[in-house]
């Protein structure tokens, strides 16, 4: 198992905050780090079982009466679960009774938002730093703050680099040592996307093209965001480009990130890079 630098931060908002979520795309470890906080004696709920699915949402408050601690995963796919768990934690509030995971942004879904404001922290869990990977420490940031000089423990650069940047971060594909099988894992990684998780969160019928969209942007990367120009060579029109972006943001395989440097604050709201 690799070391997860989120699993301090985790541990430390279920000593004092009711509800934590740890939100991130799917197979980047949510699961795994979950489990490995948790104690053995806490309920583990999947959504992704089909039974359990179904329970949740035919009975949201049944599903968590009676619960004094537990572990629900994948959260997103039964949204009405959140009110009954903001009921619950109201009448009882001591901390660390949920620990959810999500891979859709719940704070873009309304229900969500409303139901665990104040209640809920959220703990972002991304795939594998290359320090997490290597086993090395990451005090880059630290030292940098505190005027010390930054070091690097292990030097990535040249092919070493390449290959690194194109296999990811993902536990799933790490694991694999052919090349052309990393790649198939990411071709299926990306096709479960699309028809699971889009699906769930936007009910978007234009599934096709989705796959395409992540290519352009992909390729934009680093990038200041021309959403009219992206959609451009897709033939979407600007307004529908910003959507699909949105929604794959919301299931956190996409990511956008503010231009830094000085600009004017009326280019400054619309100017992002994808990653």
């Amino acid at each position: 198992m690799y070391p997860r630098f989120a699993k301090a931060r985790v541990e430390e908002a279920l000593s004092d905050t009711r509800v934590v979520l740890i939100s991130g795309p799917r197979q980047s470890g949510k699961t795994t780090l979950a489990t490995d906080i948790a104690s053995d004696k806490t309920p583990f709920l999947t959504l992704d079982d089909a039974n359990v699915l179904r329970s949740a949402i035919n009975d949201p408050i049944g599903f968590v009466r009676g619960l004094d601690r537990a572990v629900i995963d994948e959260i997103q796919r039964a949204p009405d679960l959140l009110l009954a768990i903001k009921n619950l934690v109201d009448d009882d509030k001591t901390p660390g009774r949920f620990l959810l995971t999500g891979s859709a942004n719940l704070m873009t879904i309304p229900k969500a938002a409303d139901s665990l404001a104040g209640r809920m922290e959220v703990v972002r869990l991304l795939p594998l730093s290359q320090a997490e990977i290597l086993g090395t420490k990451s005090d880059f940031i630290d030292r940098a703050f505190t005027g010390e000089k930054p070091t690097a423990d292990h030097m990535i650069i040249g092919d070493e680099l390449v290959i690194n940047v194109l296999t990811g971060g993902y536990p799933e594909a790490l694991s694999r040592t052919r090349w052309s099988r990393k790649q198939d894992w990411y071709h299926s990684y990306l096709d479960a996307i699309v028809q699971r998780d889009v699906r769930d969160v936007a009910q978007i019928e234009q599934l096709a093209i989705m796959p395409k969209l992540m290519s352009v942007l992909a390729e934009h990367s680093g990038q200041l965001v021309n959403y009219t120009g992206i959609g451009a060579g897709l033939d979407l029109r600007r307004d529908r480009t910003d959507h699909l972006i949105v929604v794959e943001s919301q299931n956190r395989v996409v990511d956008g990130r503010d231009r830094h440097g000085r600009i004017p604050l009326r280019r400054s709201a619309r100017d992002s890079s994808p990653e």
